[in-house]
């Protein structure tokens, strides 16, 4: 049997029933990540060591620390992480719940035309913080790192704080994630018909100065982290381009007449003169 999506529901439900099945499906969002914000908490010292790794490679063997500075910051950071961490495991959840209630509204074509988007969107989120983790941050913190030293006959050390630090990641992993769904991004203002790809293609200049500004503003005021966001950022919007020119080159053949159709149509009496 072929998968089927179904049409659009067309049954006329009160606006009242509309309310009470948000609430139900926000309750079960919340209720995901609750649980999942309690497994992470027992969890929580593994979780930040996992976090913390790339700093701790980026310092020479055993010379590595991290303070706090106020009594209640250790408590705090724990918090943080462990919502950060519940955050990205329930996600699927609460996505899964936000479409159950908008899809009955959505015909199948329009179904058929999100579902990749829906596909694509973890994915995307997923490599670009991975990108971030195992690429970037481990030379971002290497390079800040070596600004240690001897300054006026005075040791420089760098004693980076547990919530200046968490902050600093969750910046990294925020921007590198987001800044990789810029496909989706241009593919849906392509599909809804906002903007042609002959119109993005014409602002290429134009949006890699933006790029450029973007890396400059998402990342730690370092180059080689702008550049590394920059130059993704970059090629995802090129791939974006070939993708919609690749779908155009499609709905064109599909569009075309067939030969065999033109032929006989060519060759019925009175097709010409």
């Amino acid at each position: 049997m072929a998968f089927e999506i179904p049409d659009i529901d067309e049954t006329q439900v009160p606006l009242l029933d509309h309310l009470l099945e948000l609430r139900a499906r926000l309750m079960r969002c919340i209720l995901a990540l609750f649980v999942a914000f309690c497994g992470c908490l027992y969890f929580v010292d593994g979780i930040f060591g996992f976090l913390v790794r790339p700093l701790a490679n980026a310092f020479p063997h055993g010379e590595g620390r991290l303070v706090y500075t106020k009594l209640y910051e250790a408590f705090f950071v724990d918090l943080k992480v462990a919502l950060f961490a519940a955050f990205l495991i329930s996600f699927p959840v609460i996505a899964n719940q936000l479409w159950a209630f908008v899809a009955p509204g959505l015909y199948a074509k329009e179904k058929r035309a999100f579902l990749p988007f829906l596909i694509a969107t973890p994915l995307l989120f997923t490599g670009g913080a991975a990108f971030a983790y195992y690429v970037v941050m481990p030379n971002a913190f290497r390079w800040l790192l070596g600004f240690e030293g001897e300054r006026g006959g005075l040791k420089l050390e760098a004693l980076p704080s547990t919530g200046d630090y968490l902050s600093l990641v969750m910046q990294f992993i925020f921007a590198f994630g987001l800044s990789f769904l810029l496909p989706v991004l241009m593919l849906l203002l392509n599909r809804a018909g906002i903007v042609s790809r002959a119109q993005m293609a014409g602002a290429r200049r134009y949006v890699i100065v933006g790029i450029t500004a973007l890396a400059a503003v998402l990342t730690p005021p370092d180059v080689a982290s702008q550049f590394m966001l920059a130059v993704p950022m970059w090629v995802l919007y090129e791939g974006s381009l070939l993708v919609m020119w690749l779908g155009e080159r499609r709905e064109a053949k599909a569009a075309a007449p067939a030969p065999a159709a033109a032929n006989a149509t060519a060759d019925q009496p009175g097709a010409e003169g």
